[in-house]
């Protein structure tokens, strides 16, 4: 029933208990903080999509941002794009400022890390929003399934490596951090077929080609890992004592590029067909840009929040004990003094984990 009420509330785009709902926008949510001018967010995946409205909307905002991304000429593109939205193509160009980072590489996370510390800015806000759908099966150059590695690891490590910057800005400047995770309804289709596989048994036989690949479920995999990420992180920030909260965010249902790249008759009918459903990307952008500065957060740490509301993940993402898990697996492999064993071929990857019993198309995030 709860469901029902849930999905109807949604096309009807009535406000839930935050008072906004699924037509609200990404500049409707982010009206009551105010002037950002105080803050200073990185936003990976800007470029196009979710990201790039995202980043507007901070922008108008006043935040200073940090875009990393792997096709810079993309991102000096959309910081132009930002800052002629702006009208402030001259002097406040620093406002704005464009990293190299990909995400599929360890070693490219922590260059991006060491070159963003190296401007000594504060940082307050990290908003882990890129992804990537792959159709066909590859690698990292970390030896790593590469949704996952893009999606997840990449993320990790970016989020693990800038904590104690955002300890320390929070400390400095009395404003709480926030780190947002743009997860999808996608995370729950894991668990559909999943049946006694663990998410790390089944990342094992995926990477090590013991089982064939399914791009749908690599994704949702990917997703699932995003949540129970904000799980154990939002733990880890309570026992740091750092006044820095972690969330994640379902964006809801629109049509990104992650989509675009595949379209063909059958995407374009449905598509179509099911416009109703479909959120536009200002609206798509509203619940990270509400989990990342809306004053009705201050304090709400590992959460997980679809149509600026908070709302229950699948069962196997709520699992305290699988996020636990994802936790040591990913510190393990993303420790530096592994970077060397990284570079191994596939067939030669080991994942040290213990047993675990535990919208391809439109929902697409």
């Amino acid at each position: 029933m709860s469901a029902m009420l849930s999905s109807l509330r949604y096309l009807a785009g009535s406000a839930g208990p935050s008072g906004y709902g699924s037509r609200t926008t990404a500049d409707e949510a982010t009206l009551p903080a105010g002037d950002l001018s105080h803050i200073t967010a990185i936003v990976t995946g800007a470029t196009s999509g979710i990201g790039a409205e995202t980043a507007r909307v901070l922008a108008r905002r006043g935040a200073r941002l940090v875009l990393p991304a792997r096709n810079l000429k993309a991102a000096e593109e959309t910081r132009a794009r930002i800052l002629a939205d702006l009208g402030d193509a001259g002097s406040g160009g620093g406002r704005v400022v464009v990293l190299p980072l990909d995400l599929s590489s360890l070693a490219s996370v922590r260059r991006f890390v060491h070159r963003f510390l190296a401007l000594r800015l504060p940082l307050n806000l990290l908003i882990n929003n890129a992804g990537q759908y792959a159709e066909r099966f590859a690698v990292s150059e970390d030896g790593v399934e590469m949704t996952f590695a893009t999606n997840y690891l990449g993320h990790f490590l970016l989020t693990e490596l800038l904590l104690p910057a955002m300890a320390d800005t929070a400390r400095a400047t009395g404003v709480q951090g926030r780190v947002v995770n743009v997860s999808s309804t996608v995370h729950a289709w894991f668990a559909a077929d999943a049946g006694d596989d663990g998410p790390l048994a089944y990342l094992h036989r995926v990477t090590r080609k013991a089982t064939p690949y399914d791009p749908t479920r690599a994704y949702a995999l990917s997703k699932l890992a995003n949540v129970l990420h904000t799980t154990a992180l939002a733990g880890r920030l309570r026992e740091m004592g750092a006044d820095v909260t972690a969330n994640c965010v379902h964006p809801g249902i629109v049509r990104t590029r992650l989509i675009r790249d595949r379209a063909g008759l059958v995407t374009n009918t449905v598509f179509f067909l099911a416009s109703k459903l479909l959120k536009t990307v200002p609206q798509a952008a509203a619940t990270t840009c509400y989990a990342a500065v809306h004053p009705a957060v201050a304090g709400v740490s590992g959460r997980y929040f679809a149509d600026c509301n908070e709302a229950a993940p699948s069962r196997l993402a709520s699992s305290a004990e699988e996020a636990s898990r994802l936790w040591s697996f990913s510190e393990a492999i993303t420790a530096e003094k592994e970077k060397e064993e990284s570079a191994l071929p596939v067939t030669s990857f080991r994942f040290q984990v213990q047993s675990s019993n535990a919208d391809r198309g439109m929902a697409i995030a």
